[in-house]
């Protein structure tokens, strides 16, 4: 048995907090400069090399890619031999983010109560924390602020069985369409489909971390992907909503098991910054 310090987490989660806000992960950054290759209008390039630039003012200069940096959401892997120590880890997972947003000087979006007082909590804590046991003697921790902008645009439908692949392709498009410009685009749509009505909300959030440009491993949801993308980048909204033909650098399904009653159909919107970082421990 493995014993790991909860204040090593703390130090980890303050870390990731800070690196997730100033930097743009590599994937996402090599996705818009392929975008900027194949951009046709003049003012969607402009705009795709303005947010080219404020991703590295932001990685040179030490400072926030965007003015939002969102609520922490964290992805807790917990290896089944692993004994932690040193005190509560929920407590320790908020501390982590207490001092990752003071220190790195990112704003503090949480209110404690979401519809009557709305009186922000000073250090952007509670965290979102979804956590599962796996095998091994590691801790994995990946960390993905989430923007109020992407995440109000999301979505979930209880389609019916019968609506199959067309109904979904409806629902998706549909909401996208929808979002226009206030989710930031480029975007990135991560999907969940089946399960229940919280498990597939959940799947289509882990959908946004994947790599952009690697596609779900069955061939027919893949392709699925493939579909999508291209129609979402055919509604012609474009780099933050000014037109052309790069609405979305990805689509990213995931699916679950579901009832045979139901077919319940997730969509998280990322905007185009889609930050996360990761830590093993």
């Amino acid at each position: 048995m493995r014993e790991v310090n909860v204040k090593e987490i703390a130090n980890v989660i303050e870390r990731l907090c800070i690196e997730s806000n100033y930097y743009l992960p590599e994937d996402v950054k090599e996705a818009l400069q392929d975008s900027l290759k194949k951009e046709e209008s003049p003012l969607a390039k402009e705009i795709l090399q303005d947010i080219l630039k404020n991703q590295e003012i932001a990685r040179r200069t030490q400072v926030p890619i965007c003015q939002d940096t969102g609520l922490a959401v964290i992805f807790l892997e917990l290896g089944q031999d692993v004994r932690l120590t040193g005190g509560d880890l929920n407590e320790a997972i908020n501390e982590g983010v207490r001092r990752g947003y003071k220190n790195g000087y990112l704003r503090k979006s949480a209110v404690d109560d979401p519809f009557l007082v709305r009186k922000n909590t000073g250090d952007n804590t509670p965290a979102i924390i979804h956590a599962k046991i796996v095998a091994g003697d590691k801790v994995k921790i990946i960390l993905a602020p989430k923007g109020g902008g992407s995440e109000n645009m999301s979505a979930l439908a209880m389609l019916k069985p019968s609506d199959g692949v067309e109904g979904i392709k409806k629902f998706v498009i549909d909401t996208v369409d929808k979002a226009g410009s206030n989710p930031c685009p480029p975007i990135i749509v991560g999907i969940g489909i089946g399960g229940t009505i919280e498990k597939t909300t959940l799947i289509a959030k882990e959908a946004l971390l994947r790599t952009v440009g690697q596609h779900n491993p069955n061939p027919e949801i893949a392709k699925l992907e493939k579909e999508l993308l291209e129609e979402i980048n055919k509604l012609g909204i474009g780099p933050q909503g000014f037109g052309g033909r790069t609405t979305a650098l990805a689509v990213n399904i995931e699916t679950f098991p579901a009832h045979i009653a139901s077919m319940p159909v997730a969509i998280n919107i990322q905007c185009h910054v889609a930050r996360h970082q990761e830590a093993i421990i």
